[in-house]
């Protein structure tokens, strides 16, 4: 199972890195401009899924470390992950949890601080799941604010469902 979760972090990946590649073409004024309509810049949109990955990662770390027994990832874990999946992808705007909420986020950021940051996170997050212990790899571990417990192959997916939900959001923004 590891090998699937490393494809579909690596996807994931991919992804980030396009959307990075879409924002080169925009100027740093445009990207830090919130909408007259309210709402987070492009790049505080960015700020928002880099925090969560952050948030997310350094949980998992914490609960592992911990040690103790984790329940298997089954069929409430996948009804989780239909859950997050229709929860995200509907247009109704949903305020943030208050960890990664926009209090928490910058005014202003460089395109090339948040690339760096994204990439070296992505990083983290492969090395990391390169390094999941097998006994680890059927386990419930991450809890996801909303949905609960999920895992590894529904982690991902939340962080894709989110990324693609984020994305719409940037380029309403840039539009």
């Amino acid at each position: 199972m590891n090998e699937t979760l490393l494809r579909q972090n690596a996807s994931y990946t991919i992804a980030v890195q396009k959307l990075l590649e879409e924002l080169q073409s925009y100027d740093e004024v445009l990207l830090n401009r919130r909408p007259e309509s309210g709402g987070w810049s492009a790049l505080q949109v960015i700020e928002h899924l880099i925090l969560s990955e952050t948030l997310s990662l350094q949980y998992v770390r914490k609960k592992i470390s911990y040690g103790g027994t984790f329940d298997k990832r089954g069929l409430a874990s996948m009804w989780r992950r239909f859950l997050l999946w229709a929860y995200l992808g509907t247009p109704i705007k949903f305020k943030a949890p208050v960890l990664v909420a926009e209090d928490k986020l910058p005014e202003h950021s460089s395109l090339a601080d948040v690339r760096n940051r994204w990439e070296k996170l992505r990083a983290d997050w492969t090395q990391f799941l390169e390094k999941l212990p097998p006994e680890l790899t059927d386990r419930a571990i991450y809890k996801h604010p909303v949905a609960g417990r999920l895992g590894w192959p529904e982690t991902i997916a939340f962080f894709n469902i989110h990324f693609n939900r984020h994305c719409k959001q940037i380029r309403r923004t840039l539009a």
